[in-house]
């Protein structure tokens, strides 16, 4: 071979070597980073968006679904649309903890934007989609394409996406290992069965959320019965505590007030000891409004004044991720 072809032979294979590099690819050969997909449900296309971290070999993966709240876009979610958004935080945890997080999104309801059918049963504007059907689906497929942890899949959501991971938990009790719900609590007229095997239970809400009444009541700003009612949240803590069969006693912690401008403090109440290896744990936000915590991602002063304070003493991906790495199926 002449010394010119050999160069040109060379540089072919550094131009290809440079171009597999920049393919987000990992060692066990399959595609890593944030990626947005769709899925037929029910002769309805649906998105989904999913974080892949790096990963090598056989490794077992861990699965969270984030859900968002009503009128919430996954771009919104990722971050994507250039918003503030805590719930990004979770494609970090995932690199760093090694587990798979899905960002699936709910069809337009009344206003035209996506909504969850969760239990409520006097709620009139969310859309009336199977959503049981299609996250059950979901999964499914993601375990098809990965190698998850079966015992570990978990479901975590904010507002409407609150509700709606705990039907998942009571619905897919064979799949779901933990639930978490954010500025939400449980539905004071149900269209649900009741939970029918003990299921671990986060609840983070804020005792000033002027949209999710903490001391129940009608849901909205200002209450609307369209959006139905909910019960308090230590009215949801308890039934979760009887239900599980925990301690009725917690334990307790109080989070150091590392933004006191941010209008309140951060209480810990952990119910453990339940059926199953369960337990509740309750993040009572005092002072916060209608939003996850959050110490990086701040919303806006346009966002506190319709719906009240962002906490900024915890992490709220953080603190449910050490929530939900303990908890398995069995």
């Amino acid at each position: 071979m002449k010394t010119g072809q050999k160069s040109k032979l060379i540089l072919f294979f550094i131009v290809l070597w440079m171009s597999g590099a920049k393919c987000h690819k990992s060692s066990g050969n399959r595609d890593y980073g944030l990626f947005t997909k769709n899925i037929n449900i029910d002769g309805k296309n649906r998105r989904y968006a999913i974080y892949i971290p790096r990963q090598s070999g056989t490794l077992s993966l861990p699965l969270v679904i984030e859900l968002h709240g009503g009128g919430v876009y996954i771009e919104d979610m990722t971050g994507q649309s250039g918003h503030k958004t805590p719930y990004k935080l979770w494609m970090e945890l995932a690199e760093r903890e090694k587990f798979i997080v899905i960002y699936p999104e709910g069809l337009n309801g009344a206003y035209g934007k996506p909504t969850w059918n969760d239990c409520r049963g006097d709620c009139n504007v969310s859309s009336g989609a199977d959503d049981v059907r299609f996250i059950a689906t979901l999964i499914s497929k993601v375990e098809a394409e990965y190698n998850i942890d079966r015992n570990r899949i978990y479901a975590s959501g904010t507002s409407n996406g609150g509700f709606m991971a705990q039907r998942l938990g009571i619905e897919l009790n064979d799949k779901i290992a933990a639930v978490a719900t954010v500025a939400a609590a449980m539905p004071a007229v149900s269209n649900c069965n009741p939970p029918s095997r003990p299921l671990p239970v986060l609840f983070m809400n804020g005792t000033n959320d002027n949209l999710m009444p903490y001391n129940g009541g009608t849901i909205g700003n200002p209450p609307n019965p369209n959006h139905g009612s909910v019960l308090s949240t230590p009215e949801s803590v308890n039934f979760w505590v009887h239900f599980n069969q925990t301690d009725t006693i917690p334990q307790t912690y109080a989070f150091p007030d590392l933004d006191p401008d941010d209008g309140g403090v951060v209480q810990k109440f952990t119910y453990a000891n339940g059926l199953n290896h369960t337990e509740v744990v309750f993040y009572k936000i005092n002072g916060g409004g209608h939003s996850a915590p959050s110490i990086r991602e701040r919303f806006s002063s346009v966002y506190e004044h319709y719906f009240n304070k962002q906490n900024h003493d915890i992490e709220m991906s953080a603190e449910v991720w050490n929530f939900f790495k303990t908890k398995r199926l069995y």
